[in-house]
């Protein structure tokens, strides 16, 4: 091949290559519309290197330890279904409770454009961890749903875990059509005790990567892990947060 063709297609190949970064400008629309209508707790701006994320800080009374809550994909804080019913639920359930905004991408990207930002959650993890650290509590616990499960994973997968006394997942392997998992989730790493719950309902993904994660989380050999399903649940445990509460609280209790 001629030289000054090859240099150009070599140039185009990288012009046409664009490297995700989380939509910042989404992220700053999707806390203004909550801060002013939080109910219960307190907006709290934790840093991620350069970059300031919302999280929303409620206390128990007589607090048995504290989980961070991370929402599912392109959602915030406080949505309706999972992150809101966690965050408040629990925290009248005696535990202090973290739920914050993890990265989002434009509303109509997949999961394939998700596994590009994924390292973008980390800081954010350990944020949360050092806030709750902060605040004496003395037992965190990590609950991750969907998206923010394979955020998890990752950030576990990367060897950055640490000061961690649990793990929930919650809709654990949830992808987009022709989109498949790159890696299983290393479950069988986490020697702290492990929650996989997910809807009877569920996307199929999630349902059919289950006997794996159970067999992944029994080889690590703790015996408090358990895999639940909560009946007639969907992925998004729309109108079943209350169900939700009773499967994740009696669990938490235990540890």
């Amino acid at each position: 091949m001629n030289i000054k063709i090859l240099c150009f297609c070599l140039v185009l190949s990288f012009t046409c290559f664009t490297v995700h970064a989380s939509d910042i400008e989404r992220e700053k629309r999707l806390a203004s519309e909550i801060v002013d209508t939080i109910m219960d707790g307190d907006a709290e701006f934790l840093k991620a290197g350069d970059h300031e994320f919302l999280g929303l800080y409620t206390e128990a009374e007589e607090a048995k330890g504290a989980v961070i809550i991370m929402h599912g994909r392109g959602f915030h804080p406080d949505w309706s279904d999972v992150a809101n019913p966690l965050r408040v639920g629990l925290a009248e359930r005696g535990w202090n409770t973290l739920s914050i905004q993890m990265p989002v991408l434009e509303k109509e990207a997949k999961y394939y454009d998700y596994v590009e930002i994924l390292p973008e959650a980390f800081p954010r993890i350990d944020a949360a961890i050092d806030f709750l650290k902060e605040k004496e509590n003395k037992k965190i616990v990590l609950i991750a749903h969907s998206c923010s499960a394979h955020m998890a994973m990752a950030w576990i997968d990367t060897g950055h875990m640490r000061d961690l006394d649990g793990f929930i997942g919650i809709g654990m392997g949830a992808v987009d059509y022709q989109q498949p998992m790159l890696k299983p989730f290393p479950l069988d790493k986490i020697k702290v005790p492990v929650l996989d719950v997910f809807g009877q309902d569920e996307y199929p993904a999630v349902k059919k990567g289950a006997p794996e994660r159970l067999a992944a989380i029994k080889k690590a050999g703790n015996e408090k892990s358990k895999q639940l399903v909560v009946p007639n649940a969907n992925h998004y445990f729309t109108d079943h947060g209350e169900a939700l509460l009773e499967v994740v609280t009696p669990w938490l209790n235990d540890l």
